[in-house]
């Protein structure tokens, strides 16, 4: 049993990727998927510079991409969420590092807690190789640290299509906040978060806001 949930060290320990991605302009997009896109959502929208975050299906077909189908684990969607950020206030490689310290356990095999499924695997779902790049690298850098206890699975997929969610999973955490999955898993992420990372929130994340 890790002393950190599934990390060897503390959160704030967790290192920033080496290799990130530079250059870019404008609002850009990334892709995860760690679990319920619920808690996903709810730990990655109060970063600075994060500008709007979308739930939706990645993996799949349009035919089957609904919540009731997705859920079966047999349509070959994730629970993603698209992040959209600006590059100048938070960097790509910042996300992954909140990704993998706070949203979510990379170790669980089509799983999160008692979500279990593939439709709840850790993936990322890269839109170019700079980012399936950057990605790889710090993975590598991850294991070979040995921040993480035990083999990192999270998969690295080509996003092929992205489907967004049905509109009452966006912003669910912050409008349900006492739903009982919510108090019991992402709530906790949220003020792990907010613990760890208070520097690099937007102000009304890190005076305690939604």
């Amino acid at each position: 049993m890790a002393a950190y949930g599934w990390l060897n060290v503390p959160p704030a320990e967790v290192p920033l990727p080496r290799v990130d991605l530079t250059g870019a302009a404008g609002h850009v997009t990334a892709v995860l998927a760690g679990g319920c896109f619920w808690c996903t959502e709810a730990v990655l929208k109060p970063l600075e510079g994060v500008i709007a975050v979308r739930p939706g299906y990645a993996g799949g077909t349009a035919e089957t991409a609904t919540y009731k189908a997705v859920c079966s684990g047999l349509t070959g969607h994730a629970e993603v969420i698209e992040v959209t950020y600006d590059p100048q206030w938070v960097s790509y490689g910042r996300l992954l590092q909140v990704f993998f310290s706070v949203a979510h356990d990379p170790t669980t095999l089509n799983r999160q807690g008692n979500d279990i499924g593939p439709q709840y695997r850790s993936a990322i779902f890269y839109q170019s190789e700079q980012e399936r790049a950057v990605a790889e690298a710090y993975i590598r850098q991850l294991t070979e640290a040995k921040v993480v206890a035990g083999r990192i699975v999270t998969t690295l997929e080509p996003l092929t299509a992205l489907y967004p969610a049905e509109d009452y999973h966006h912003d669910y955490a912050a409008r349900n906040p006492f739903q009982p999955y919510i108090m019991a898993v992402s709530n906790p992420k949220v003020a792990k978060l907010k613990a760890v990372f208070a520097d690099i929130l937007a102000d009304e994340a890190a005076r305690g806001g939604d």
